[in-house]
């Protein structure tokens, strides 16, 4: 419109098309008064014509532009109170606009626009407080980095830097028999930079160090997770089932040659009628006097080994899991290692391998199905740290108890419910990296007449991720706090020390699985594209929730690890200290359920650390009580404790969640306790207590039912996420930086 007078009309026009769409009405009104001016040309009206055409709108260029026009007018002329009078300063006060005032007036009115409340939003549109949000940074990015990584920063570094190389780049390829040799190659460069064999003796080229393997294990879970568990199924399941259920002369024979990757191996447990009950396995190892050996077998096709990773092409020996017979006895569950190909990768006589074919994910792993058909191994195969077979083919064990025994066993195997969490964390982490820088940059919607909006600025986009980012954060001090535990454990610790690291993997899992699906949706369309990666981390972690333990079965166990902790507790008490223990526990629980409490809504207190930790234990303690009473009942009623439990299943999966819960967030306060930046703590500090709180809200349900809260106090709970949120939200995308995720590894271009 470089006809001064003509541009009268950009406000006309901007307002009719600034909601995207020109009504019939608005269409015939602005068409009908254009063509009744005399003071237009022909071909003016033809072009002002085309600009009020349904099926021609402006395009976002334009629109900008005559915003941009409309702004500058109304800047440098604030007193301006109607759209004529902007028409007006547009059209440089062309006296034969002037004279049309009335017309221009009566324009508005048929168009539905209220001059001064029109112009009034137009002033507003660009100091909108959501429109004006956006990031910054008030902590230092490597400090918190720092944090994160903690003792093993090195190593998180020297990972970091491997996988960042050219011959780490991502495999393309969609055919699995490509895509397997590629993550087989590097685990060779990785066993080549002593990264495998980290946690093994240094007396067998080892670095002894288990706290770093598991760091290298979480820092591999940035690039590529098929990799990630095919590394550690070579040199954790497999390597460490040699060092932990073995003795020196597996040690000194195999060790050496798993951590470079001289001897590819497998991990042979699960079968295909007992997947989580190890107690179950039909597999049989038979003794056999003549000739000191043993006889593997698999005795029908659903005792066949199933989804055994490294099966399928690379693996040439396995740790099989079998019952041990002896003259027709049963000893139980023991562990035999078995080869099952040659050197030239040939398959030996009495092993069948099949290839469990495509996945949902984790494609570069060759899983595969192992039958055994009498295959013959030496008496020196079988790992014999806990069991063995004396020289006269007699059974021995330092642990008498059959069922200690077993428990022992599985117990050194607890490391793979640590990495599994840890692994899944860091695709949580990249998820939430991808799906938070992305929401920082897209933008759409805006005020009226204003410029679109990055969606991270609107309330909904921050409650749909930012509460999930401050849950990743508390995980991962807790993961670092479990892994401490399993690192410095004692024997006495171990069964509490088994349950928290299977209840955490759940945990762990459960959440990456959630926030992967809510990342996806939030990225919307571009979430569905697979070089975005969302796809990927979605469909590789989907089974995290299943190996190592299905995670409702690993509920069920920390929910009896809970219960006969509660059991230890009574059973140290005479009748008087049971009577005290819960007259204690009854007046804690009236205080907390007082009115004032109930109804406490002011924000120092809703802030308060003791506050969250106190609502934490009171939901652990009546919800484990809760179940204790409900089982005693039930057995006392004639019912048999196996029945008993199956009909609480639901509650004891309450019992481990409120627990886990509770461990999570009781980590998460000490690790912001033990930060001594200033900067770092306050935002730290804000992740914790919207971690409290949206766990609080989560679980409204409960707290009104148990009348710990009332209705004014978890509708206030509700107003501090949001707040929590939008406070948050400045800093989210340094938050997401600390994660330091390598961009090669983060590859998402919307996340750039």
């Amino acid at each position: 419109m470089e006809n001064s007078k003509l541009k009268a009309f950009i406000p006309l026009f901007y307002l009719a098309w600034s909601d995207d769409l020109l009504t019939q009405k608005e269409f015939v009104t602005l068409q009908e008064f254009i063509r009744s001016q005399q003071w237009i040309s022909r071909k003016e009206q033809e072009y002002l014509l085309s600009k009020v055409t349904v099926s021609a709108p402006p395009s976002r260029i334009e629109l900008a532009e005559w915003k941009f026009e409309i702004d500058t007018a109304i800047d440098q002329n604030p007193l301006l109170k109607s759209i004529f009078d902007v028409s007006m300063i547009l059209a440089e006060k062309n006296s034969v606009i002037k004279d049309l005032a009335t017309d221009f007036m009566k324009l508005e009115n048929d168009l539905g626009i209220l001059g001064e409340e029109a112009v009034s939003n137009l002033k507003k549109t660009e100091k909108t407080v959501t429109s004006n949000y956006h990031t910054s940074n008030t902590f230092d990015i490597e400090k918190l980095t720092q944090i994160l990584d903690g003792k093993q920063a090195a190593i998180i570094k020297k990972v970091k830097t491997v996988i960042s190389r050219p011959d780490f780049a991502y495999e393309t390829s969609t055919d699995i028999a490509v895509y397997r040799e590629k993550v087989y190659d590097w685990c060779t460069i990785l066993a080549k930079e002593n990264l495998g064999n980290m946690a093994y003796p240094k007396k067998y080229g080892g670095g002894e160090n288990s706290a770093d393997y598991f760091a290298i294990m979480e820092t591999l879970s940035y690039h590529d997770l098929s990799l990630v568990i095919k590394f550690g199924v070579q040199f954790g399941l497999w390597g460490m089932s040699i060092q932990s259920l073995g003795t020196e002369k597996h040690y000194s024979k195999y060790l050496k040659d798993i951590g470079s990757l001289k001897l590819p191996g497998c991990f042979a447990m699960t079968e295909t009628n007992h997947g989580s009950n190890v107690k179950g396995l039909e597999t049989t190892a038979t003794y056999n006097h003549d000739n000191q050996t043993f006889i593997i077998h698999t005795p029908h096709e659903k005792a066949q080994k199933e989804y055994i990773g490294n099966a399928a092409v690379h693996g040439q020996m396995a740790t099989v899991f079998a019952k041990l017979i002896i003259d027709e006895m049963d000893y139980g569950v023991n562990a035999f290692i078995v080869p099952i190909r040659d050197t030239n990768s040939t398959i030996l006589k009495g092993i069948t391998i099949s290839d469990c074919g495509h996945k949902m994910g984790l494609n570069g792993v060759d899983n595969g199905t192992i039958r055994f058909e009498n295959v013959v191994i030496p008496k020196e195969n079988m790992l014999d740290r806990f069991a063995s077979v004396n020289d006269e083919g007699k059974f021995e064990s330092p642990i008498p108890s059959d069922n200690r025994r077993f428990f022992t066993m599985l117990g050194t195997l607890v490391g793979g419910r640590i990495g599994i969490p840890r692994s899944a964390l860091a695709a949580a982490k990249s998820g939430l990296t991808i799906a938070i820088q992305y929401s920082d940059s897209r933008r759409q919607f805006g005020p009226e007449g204003g410029s679109e909006v990055p969606i991270l600025n609107y309330r909904i986009h921050q409650r749909r991720l930012l509460p999930l980012l401050a849950k990743t954060y508390a995980i991962h001090f807790a993961l670092q706090y479990v892994t401490n535990r399993y690192l410095e454990r004692t024997e006495t610790e171990m069964p509490e020390i088994e349950a928290l690291a299977a209840g955490m993997k759940a945990y762990s899992t459960w959440s990456t699985t959630a926030i992967l699906q809510e990342c996806r949706e939030a990225c919307g369309g571009k979430g569905y594209l697979s070089e975005n990666r969302i796809d990927a981390l979605k469909n590789d972690t989907e089974i995290y929730t299943t190996f190592e333990g299905d995670n409702t079965v690993l509920m069920q166990l920390v929910a009896k690890n809970r219960l006969s902790e509660f059991r230890k507790t009574f059973g140290e008490m005479d009748a008087m200290g049971i009577i005290n223990y819960v007259f204690e526990t009854a007046k804690t629980a009236i205080a907390k359920k007082n009115p004032i409490i109930t109804r406490k809504t002011d924000e120092d207190h809703l802030l308060e650390d003791a506050f969250h930790l106190d609502a934490f234990q009171y939901r652990e303690k009546t919800i484990l009580a809760s179940a204790a009473k409900r089982l005693k009942k039930l057995i006392d009623g004639g019912l048999e404790p196996y029945d008993a439990f199956n009909v609480v299943q639901h509650h004891m999966i309450d019992v481990a969640q409120a627990y886990l819960e509770r461990i999570v967030l009781e980590q998460f306060q000490k690790a912001v306790q033990a930060i001594e930046d200033q900067k770092n703590k306050e935002i730290v500090t804000k992740l914790c207590r919207l971690y409290a709180l949206s766990q609080m809200e989560k679980n409204k349900g409960w707290y009104l039912e148990d009348g710990y809260m009332e209705g004014i106090k978890t509708k206030a709970i509700r107003k501090m996420v949001n707040q929590l949120c939008w406070e948050i939200r400045p800093d989210a995308v340094s938050l997401v930086k600390a994660f330091d995720i390598p961009d090669s590894c983060l590859a998402a271009p919307i996340a750039f």
